[in-house]
């Protein structure tokens, strides 16, 4: 019988997504681990893996269709010696979406007939052969887990990346708050009126006869706005700021950037290097919350806001603490081409530790920036700007930088959130520091 290829959740917090693109074609042979189609998400556009060989049979779903839903099947993939018979009983391909396609959203109503299978075991009934993507193969060797003793929960009982880390006993970054994520729908009822009146029809009503342009929202659009307005709405936001004098980091960052060719550390990257230097000082401040337990994480991943087309996205510098400047700055130049191209892999902007947000290169001054959840915590780096300063008792004039910390109350108190910015500050402000 045919093997469904179904819709994958790329992204914890997927739902759906646009099949952009088919690699393979149909009557192509396909190997475990060839790419066979791109999907985009709400954060990038990914590479799609065979998990199974044999022969792509039928495409039900044309590239060019949005809003395909997670385990929905977009083809079937013939094994080896099945004959092209046994697609006769499939489902007819879908065409690329049109106007008219929403109408066609209350046929999903019979969904849960077709839910009614038990879920296979990883191990299924085509012989002996464990099905699992190919992340958690490879995730499985490094780790010596053998993938047959391993309960699969993903489509159809597939070992995906989270049976592995869960078989490993490695913790989950985002487990206990992406658990969580769905509680803060539950709105207080009086705002529930409120919030179902605001339809756009209602907003065109209220504008009156002015002229407007429709922009469609995107899935990553979507995805930003459900996730700030539950940071906000659920994590209770506190904001420490504290003013930096960067001229001896200017001086130190010319010195070294004119001591390599090719070299180009900007402000931004002693940031990240000050930001985790100061965790590690005050790892209290490296914490997400859960209900059972504040998270403290052992190691410092640093999620840097890239602004790109209809959003942003957070590439992570993994373990910034023991990498030297030149380091991150090369890695924060490729994670921002590839974040502003759609080709960060998943692990790339899944996760960290700690944000930052750096507004400096538009001449914002000072800003407080959203939660981004699980962190505990934002930096939300402003331009730096000459002002005048008092030093010993005289009006000077100084290069400062203001940087606002964002803090979730319910992991880290004032007191600790102080401190590491007072660390932070000792850092930025004696830069040579952050090169021993």
């Amino acid at each position: 019988m045919p093997i469904e290829i179904l819709m994958p959740a790329l992204s914890p917090t997927m739902t759906e997504g646009n099949l952009a693109k088919w690699v393979k074609k149909e009557g192509e042979a396909i190997k475990a681990g060839d790419v066979i189609a791109e999907i985009e998400t709400d954060k990038a556009t990914m590479e799609v893996e065979a998990v199974d060989e044999g022969t792509l049979g039928k495409i039900i779903v044309a590239e060019g269709t949005q809003g395909v839903k997670v385990n929905e099947v977009i083809a079937l993939l013939l094994e080896e010696g099945e004959s092209a018979d046994a697609l006769g009983k499939a489902p007819a391909p879908k065409a690329a979406p049109t106007p008219e396609a929403p109408k066609a959203e209350p046929a999903k109503a019979e969904a849960p007939k077709a839910a009614a299978p038990a879920p296979k075991p990883a191990a299924a009934d085509h012989g002996a052969r464990v099905f699992a993507t190919p992340l958690a193969r490879r995730m499985a060797e490094q780790a010596g887990i053998d993938l047959a003793s391993v309960t699969g929960s993903g489509p159809d009982g597939r070992i995906v990346k989270a049976d592995i880390e869960a078989a490993a006993g490695k913790p989950k970054a985002a487990a206990a708050p992406a658990a969580e994520a769905p509680k803060p729908a539950a709105a207080p009822a009086a705002a529930a009126p409120a919030a179902a009146a605001v339809t756009k029809d209602r907003v065109v009503a209220l504008a009156g006869n002015i002229a407007y342009t429709e922009i469609p929202n995107t899935s990553m659009r979507k995805v930003i706005a459900k996730r700030l307005t539950e940071a906000k709405q659920t994590v209770p936001h506190f904001y420490l700021t504290v003013d930096c004098e960067i001229d001896a980091l200017l001086k130190t960052r010319a010195e070294l950037n004119s001591r390599a060719e090719g070299l180009k550390i900007s402000v931004n990257d002693f940031v990240i290097k000050a930001s985790a230097l100061a965790l590690k000082k005050v790892p209290e401040a490296n914490a997400s919350w859960s209900d059972d337990a504040i998270l403290q994480w052992k190691q410092v991943d640093i999620a840097v806001a890239v602004a790109i087309e209809g959003g942003l996205i957070t590439p992570i510098v993994k373990q910034a603490d023991g990498k030297g400047l030149a380091t991150i700055s090369s890695e924060m130049r490729d994670l921002g081409a590839r974040a502003k191209a759609g080709k960060l892999k998943l692990e790339e902007f899944q996760g960290g530790t700690f944000s930052i947000s750096n507004l400096g290169m538009f001449g914002i001054k000072e800003f407080s920036a959203v939660i981004n959840p699980p962190h505990g915590a934002i930096l939300a780096v402003g331009a730096g700007e000459q002002r005048p300063v008092v030093k010993n008792g005289a009006l000077a004039v100084a290069t400062v930088m203001s940087c606002t910390l964002s803090v979730d109350h319910r992991v880290v108190d004032g007191a600790v959130g102080a401190a590491f910015l007072k660390a932070f500050k000792g850092l930025i402000e004696d830069p040579l520091s952050m090169l021993l």
